[in-house]
């Protein structure tokens, strides 16, 4: 019997009951994290991985990637979930793969980076909670930030798996920055560091196939440890550059489960099974079992998420980033911004500019926070700047990452653009180059502090030093202090399909032109604030449809606090009252009879007041820190004079020109 014979009967076995490989190829799953991550904003809830969490434990996976990345933020954000829990729960159905999380060095699960004291304490706490495989990156591939967390990751036992940020300059692997050289280098510096493993982090799915190939080749004959590759479908080269990342050695591989595959997201494990069937790297994984877990994500679960989905191209490949570099979750955050703002036709400004930014910030790898910090700067630079200064309104994050707060970036920032960011900055205008968290004070006590009548464990005190603002709302839900808003509460299926049913009725009726009919106003019920308004278009017909759910959750809505002509009493922040949202096509605040305001140039949250009612200003001292897109920006005053009023509160959400404060 020919070799190709063995081959051919081999694959006819789909289960486990075939020879074993020689050389298999290892597998990370990622979808319980990264996969819902991409493609649905990081809303997975834990009670949704339950129903499969055994039987992925039987498929034979390397590791199961579970926590970490955004999930940490998301989950106490949006979902009113406890990040540590997820850990422990999700332990208790998974026994015997290892459970791995995305960890982004000194920045933690974070946006910046936190001082050595909570870093320790967020790893040691990770581990104990049952964190078993630390894959650590810095976004600026500068493994100085790894020097506090990998000792602990050490300590405790557990695997430290180093990554190489995988970023270009030039279409292919070359030009001046990222060459070979470059991340040979940085693979030899993992090793020295104690790396159980190296990571080559692919997060926009740049790498192309002959590339990956080379890279992994060398990369094998460079270090002893083994080699993992980690590259998003995005750009549709993926599936292709694991081919030849497999022929040139490549140990482990990362996929997720065909529901939570492709598009921004990764291969699917699938079609990997079957086209290593009967090889020396065949994965040994039984395909109907796979079969079996994908018919329960179908039917019981990603219903409940496929309203999240990006509908809006009918490609499953955005072949753009290869142009733009923008990972695929940056990207619909850039958008979603832009629509919030009414400057989606902007959008080709901002794909124009990014490289821009991107190349006068160092030419830094575009991974969380620095795909962040990049984006939300190429937008300011978009809306806020001209032809004189583009720079016009410059995030906190930019002017910390111009005095190395980061730490160092691949090549000089811009002179001109570091010496602007830094004119007044708290830290000082002249950049270190020490290891950036040696500048940083203890955290963890003052935290301690800060929230002990609301924590019961380092735990809590963590989800508050890493979130000031949103976890300390959350442990306030949390410990029942406060009622959770109703967007953060799950829904069930049943729910979900009730609402699909009512709005496919709608359509149907809108298209038979039963709903231009008038309602008798004796027979209508009154609306309430679960109404949700959707715009329907049938045939070049339009219709603006009411919908409202009987017990359903109400929507989101801004509100903005009348602003009244007579001072408000001292205080540090008044708490605004409820009113109705603005119409669209008016003013979200009346400005105030003798005063000046300050109005929110973006969409975003509040993160603090520098000033309370009654204080005096100077034209150009910072009153307000706004969020956006997880980037600060401080707002200055827009003239002299004294603090009349205050709007909103700390970790309150304002649309664009959103009156924040008047100036009197």
């Amino acid at each position: 019997m020919t070799d190709h014979d063995k081959v051919k009967k081999a694959a006819m076995k789909y289960g486990k009951d075939r020879p074993k490989a020689k050389n298999p190829v290892l597998i990370e799953d990622l979808t319980l994290r990264d996969g819902h991550q991409s493609l649905f904003a990081t809303r997975g809830r834990t009670e949704d991985m339950i129903p499969v969490a055994e039987m992925m434990d039987e498929v034979g996976f390397w590791a199961l990637e579970v926590w970490g990345g955004a999930t940490f933020d998301t989950m106490h954000r949006f979902l009113n979930e406890d990040p540590w829990e997820r850990i422990r729960t999700l332990k208790r159905y998974i026994k015997k793969t290892p459970f791995s999380m995305l960890l982004r060095a000194q920045n933690l699960v974070g946006y910046r980076n936190y001082a050595d004291d909570v870093a320790r304490a967020f790893v040691e706490r990770a581990a104990v909670n049952g964190m078993d495989i630390f894959r650590t990156f810095d976004a600026l591939n500068d493994y100085r930030n790894f020097e506090t967390v990998v000792p602990v990751i050490k300590d405790c036992g557990k695997h430290f798996q180093g990554c190489i940020c995988y970023s270009l300059t030039e279409a292919r692997m070359g030009g001046d920055v990222y060459t070979l050289e470059y991340y040979v280098k940085k693979a030899k510096e993992l090793e020295k560091m104690g790396a159980d493993s190296i990571c080559v982090k692919d997060m926009a799915g740049l790498i192309a196939p002959y590339d990956a190939y080379d890279l992994i080749k060398a990369l094998k004959d460079a270090v002893k440890i083994p080699i993992h590759l980690h590259s998003h479908f995005t750009s549709g080269m993926a599936p292709m550059s694991q081919l030849k990342a497999i022929e040139a050695g490549v140990d482990i591989l990362d996929t997720c489960m065909t529901p939570y595959a492709h598009r921004t997201s990764h291969p699917a494990i699938e079609p990997l099974v079957m086209t290593l069937l009967g090889t020396n790297r065949d994965t040994g994984f039984d395909i109907k079992h796979l079969a079996a877990i994908n018919e329960i994500f179908e039917r019981d679960i990603l219903p409940k998420y496929r309203h999240l989905l990006d509908d809006s191209k009918v490609s499953i490949i955005d072949i753009n980033v290869l142009l733009h570099q923008t990972p695929g979750g940056m990207l619909s955050n850039l958008v979603n911004q832009l629509k919030e703002m009414n400057a989606l036709d902007k959008i080709d400004k901002v794909y124009s500019e990014l490289p821009k930014v991107r190349k006068d910030l160092g030419q830094i790898p575009l991974v969380t926070p620095t795909s962040q910090i990049v984006g939300i700067q190429t937008v300011n630079n978009v809306l806020f700047g001209d032809e004189k200064d583009r720079y016009k309104m410059i995030t906190d994050q930019v002017k910390d990452l111009c005095y190395g707060l980061y730490g160092k970036t691949a090549v000089p920032i811009n002179s001109e653009l570091q010496k602007k960011a830094l004119k007044g900055y708290p830290r000082g205008e002249k950049p270190i180059t020490c290891r950036p968290a040696e500048v940083l004070k203890p955290e963890l006590e003052k935290a301690k502090e800060d929230v002990k009548d609301l924590s019961t464990d380092i735990d809590d005190v963590l989800i508050y030093a890493l979130y000031p603002v949103t976890g300390k709302r959350f442990l306030r839900w949390k410990y029942g202090k406060e009622e959770p808003p109703e967007e953060v509460k799950p829904r069930t299926l049943e729910q979900v399909k009730a609402q699909a049913k009512a709005e496919k009725e709608i359509m149907a009726r809108a298209k038979a032109g039963e709903l231009v009919e008038k309602v008798e106003k004796n027979n209508a019920p009154i609306k309430g604030d679960k109404l949700r308004k959707f715009n329907v278009f049938i045939d070049g017909e339009y219709f603006e449809v009411g919908v409202e759910e009987i017990g359903g959750a109400a929507p989101v809505v801004s509100y903005i606090q009348q602003v009244e002509p007579a001072a408000a009493p001292v205080q540090a922040a008044a708490t605004p009252k409820t009113a109705a949202p603005p119409a669209k096509d008016k003013a979200p605040g009346p400005a105030a009879a003798g005063g000046i305001t300050l109005n929110a140039p973006m969409p975003g949250m509040i993160i603090s007041y520098s000033k309370n009612v009654g204080d005096e200003v100077k034209k150009g001292d910072t009153v307000v820190i706004l969020e956006a897109m997880k980037m600060e920006n401080a707002l200055p005053a827009p003239a002299d004079g004294i603090i009349k009023s205050i709007n909103f509160k700390s970790g309150d959400s304002v649309p664009k020109d959103a009156v924040l404060c008047v100036i009197g």
